[in-house]
């Protein structure tokens, strides 16, 4: 009977590992995707159309929709350029924190906050929502996707975070910490003997 109990121990153990592998593999495809998207905000026709994104958005929406499009484009009419190169160093930077497990969890902060912004903005919250309307937006699927890998603490698994978390002292809360670690059944014995 203890050996059935061990058995279904190591099982969970062992699921829970691939679990998290398969995490981080996530993590990291999904940064290739954040990759290729900041590579395309750092080229010339996004930079100088950055705009006319935000324009492309307002036809057919609602009054309150286009109210709030309209007031971003009057903030980023202050300077356009500016607001486009942190867009990119915005995408660049969660892209670098995701394939590389650095800083995770103020990557996944910083890719909801972007998420966000896209989603409302650009991508119009989805809309417009009329007859023959079949999509709500690619941008509020990211926040769930950072949502789950922040739930994961996938930065812990083939990433630097695993590494630079106890580094960080009061700032470790910037990475997913090694506090987050699984704990196997021989070091919590260990622990509760020093205890």
């Amino acid at each position: 009977m203890n050996t059935q109990r061990t058995s279904s121990s190591s099982d969970s153990v062992a699921l829970s590992s691939w679990r998290l592998k398969g995490m981080a593999i996530l993590r990291i495809a999904f940064g290739l995707v954040w990759a290729v998207d900041a590579w395309f905000k750092w080229q010339p026709d996004f930079i100088n159309n950055f705009s006319s994104y935000l324009t492309g958005s307002l036809d057919g929406q609602p009054g309150w929709v286009q109210g709030w499009i309209n007031f971003w484009i009057n903030v980023v009419k202050v300077d356009p350029h500016v607001f486009a190169h942190l867009v990119a160093i915005g995408e660049t930077a969660v892209a670098i924190g995701l394939i590389f497990g650095l800083f995770s969890n103020l990557s996944y902060i910083i890719g909801v906050l972007l998420s966000v912004v896209i989603w409302t903005t650009a991508e119009g919250f989805g809309g417009p929502y009329t007859a023959g309307s079949t999509d709500i937006g690619a941008a509020i699927i990211y926040v769930l996707v950072f949502a789950g890998l922040f739930l994961a603490s996938a930065g812990l698994y083939w990433g630097v975070d695993r590494y630079l978390a106890p580094l960080l002292g009061r700032f470790k809360f910037l990475a997913s910490g090694a506090s987050n670690l699984p704990v196997s059944k021989q070091d919590a014995a260990a622990g509760s003997l020093r205890s």
